[in-house]
């Protein structure tokens, strides 16, 4: 008998339901296509100069619990619709985190909390989570981790991420080359720009690569480049990079690289050095920069949820906080409210 030479590691692999299925079975109607449509548009023309709004986009570092993210969003759409004449609102609605070591990886990956791993079900919840937000006339937003996810979701989203710890991925340039909404590429983990400067470029070409259609089979894409792709400024291993002498490197590495010297501005992870309560502060500095007169400061992001800080998943899932973080620790929605209602009265 032979010696076995596949899956060695491998425990089971089980088929998912295509694209194509889940769509089917998850239905986008007319008007969710239209809000999504609709900020696509306002946000290609913020990005390209076109708009004078601000871009914030805003919401939990990632949703555990639908219900918990869907409340957050009713809140968040009536803010919006506060101060849509200067701000674009877009919800983080982020399902696939990732690890720098091991942990929970999110809603798709982990639906359950509980390292059951039912991706099946994870895709369901947040493809039906998406509709609902998208009933309420709010946009979305997320970072897409695996290659694989946007076939099923990604119709749904008005606004994507390419994280610090994927930017330098072959892989993730290609796929952000055909995505059909903004995309913005954080500068890596270390804090450098030139490697936001290629990803740009890569995305922005036409790319053919190895996908998944929406029949669920392997396959080859071919795009046409995507060309409202920009950067994101998240601070690194140096420090933040969000103050005005940093921006300004950052707009003059863009500048030579030939692409977008749009940015939006992250007001957590390493700008507000992981200390939540640092995070008002950084986004009143972007504000104000922007308020001075640097039309490439076109927007920042920041994570809030109901409640502050953050929790471990604890084995009795009722025994948590309800509507705090499980990721990173986020600001509370009354200082969300407040921070960003100052941020329309200076803009405005």
């Amino acid at each position: 008998m032979p010696d076995q030479v596949s899956d060695l590691n491998v425990v089971y692999n089980v088929p998912l339901p295509a694209p194509a299925l889940l769509m089917h079975e998850i239905r986008r109607t007319d008007a969710q296509a239209q809000t999504v449509f609709a900020a696509r548009r306002r946000l290609e023309d913020i990005l390209h100069g076109r708009d004078d709004r601000f871009i914030v986009i805003v919401g939990p570092c990632s949703i555990h619990d639908p219900v918990q993210g869907l409340e957050y969003a009713a809140k968040l759409a009536s803010l919006r619709d506060e101060v849509k004449d200067r701000i674009e609102i877009v919800m983080r609605v982020y399902f696939e985190k990732p690890r720098t070591s091991v942990g929970w990886k999110g809603l798709i990956m982990d639906p359950d909390l509980d390292g059951t791993a039912n991706l099946s079900e994870g895709l369901r919840i947040a493809r039906q989570l998406l509709c609902e937000i998208a009933d309420l006339g709010l946009p979305a937003a997320t970072e897409f981790l695996d290659p694989i996810t946007p076939q099923y979701i990604a119709d749904l989203i008005s606004w994507a991420a390419i994280g610090a710890r994927t930017v330098e991925s072959q892989t993730h340039r290609q796929m952000a080359s055909g995505l059909s909404m903004p995309v913005g590429f954080k500068n890596t983990t270390f804090g450098g720009m030139s490697a936001v400067v290629n990803a740009l470029k890569a995305a922005m070409a036409p790319q053919t690569f190895f996908g998944i259609s929406p029949e669920g089979v392997a396959s080859m894409v071919s795009t046409r480049g995507n060309k409202n792709c920009h950067t994101v400024l998240r601070g690194g291993d140096d420090g933040p990079n969000y103050g005005a002498a940093s921006v300004a490197i950052a707009t003059g590495a863009l500048a030579k690289g030939g692409v977008s010297p749009a940015v939006v501005i992250d007001a957590s992870h390493a700008n507000c050095s992981k200390d939540y309560e640092k995070m008002p502060a950084v986004f009143e500095d972007i504000v104000a920069q922007r308020v001075a007169g640097n039309r490439h400061v076109v927007g920042a992001m920041l994570e809030s949820n109901l409640v502050e800080g953050n929790q471990p998943i604890l084995d009795d899932h009722t025994a948590m906080t309800r509507g705090q973080s499980v990721t990173d620790p986020c600001i509370n929605w009354e200082v969300t409210e407040r921070i960003i209602r100052a941020a329309a009265e200076k803009l405005g």
